[in-house]
């Protein structure tokens, strides 16, 4: 079975041997994938939606895969035990979701050691959720793909996390002290990402300016004062955003 580049980096992110829940399932094609591999011996397909569901059974069962992929429906994490799994995948939602998902299954992670998670958007809220949470921030990637930008995550549980976090997230200057890429940057962009930039990180970040320059411009048409300070910051992030990009590839240098 061939997954596509996004699945394909997730399934390289899963430790040889693990037991996973791969949330949201849909198709079930990457358990499917895992277990055929050898890099998994026993998956859980959850799905809250019909549909969906009933096309991660069917592939399951064609795959004849029933023994080593159990699919379940459920919201979340809903759909595994405590110490079930030492892996979780989730993919293709908003980072919003995933970082309510987690929330809301804290529970359930206990003897959980790795998360693989790829927000379609807003990767900064689960960075942040992460973060506040003691997750080590091992691995970052961007990939384009079909004419979608993608990041994937991948964090682990270290007992050492919060150490390790601090130093990932420490704010670090650019050109010669001249710009400072802060903790907050780095939660939007990615601590392991402006650390080695590639073509689509530049591409994301030249499209995320002018989805920005959009939005203010759709502000400063508003006679509300309310309206003049988020001009303000939105200016101010844009400005912020240029800095950092344009000392990026001088800094790899």
């Amino acid at each position: 079975m061939k997954l596509s580049a996004r699945l394909q980096l997730i399934a390289d992110w899963l430790p040889a041997g693990c037991r996973f829940a791969d949330i949201g399932s849909d198709h079930a094609l990457l358990p499917v994938a895992a277990v055929r591999s050898g890099q998994a011996v026993f998956a859980v397909a959850g799905e809250v939606n019909d549909g969906p569901l009933e096309a991660a059974r069917r592939q399951v069962a064609e795959a004849g895969e029933t023994a080593r992929i159990s699919v379940r429906k459920g919201d979340g994490l809903a759909v595994i035990t405590p110490g079930e799994v030492d892996v979780i995948t989730i993919a293709g939602m908003g980072g919003a979701l995933i970082s309510s998902i987690l929330d809301a299954g804290q529970a359930k992670l206990a003897g959980v050691k790795r998360l693989v998670l790829q927000p379609n958007v807003g990767g900064e809220f689960v960075r942040r959720w992460l973060l506040e949470h003691d997750w080590y921030l091992a691995e970052e990637a961007i990939l384009e793909e079909d004419g979608k930008i993608y990041e994937v995550l991948m964090a682990e549980a270290t007992p050492d996390a919060e150490a390790r976090n601090a130093e990932l997230y420490r704010e670090r200057q650019l050109a010669g002290g001249r710009v400072s890429l802060t903790r907050e940057l780095l939660l939007m962009m990615g601590p392991r990402l402006t650390a080695a930039p590639n073509e689509v990180f530049f591409k994301k970040w030249e499209s995320e300016l002018r989805k920005l320059e959009g939005i203010r411009r759709s502000v400063a048409s508003s006679t509300l004062e309310a309206s003049r300070q988020k001009e303000a910051e939105l200016t101010r992030l844009s400005e912020q955003l240029k800095e950092v990009l344009a000392c990026l590839p001088k800094d790899k240098q």
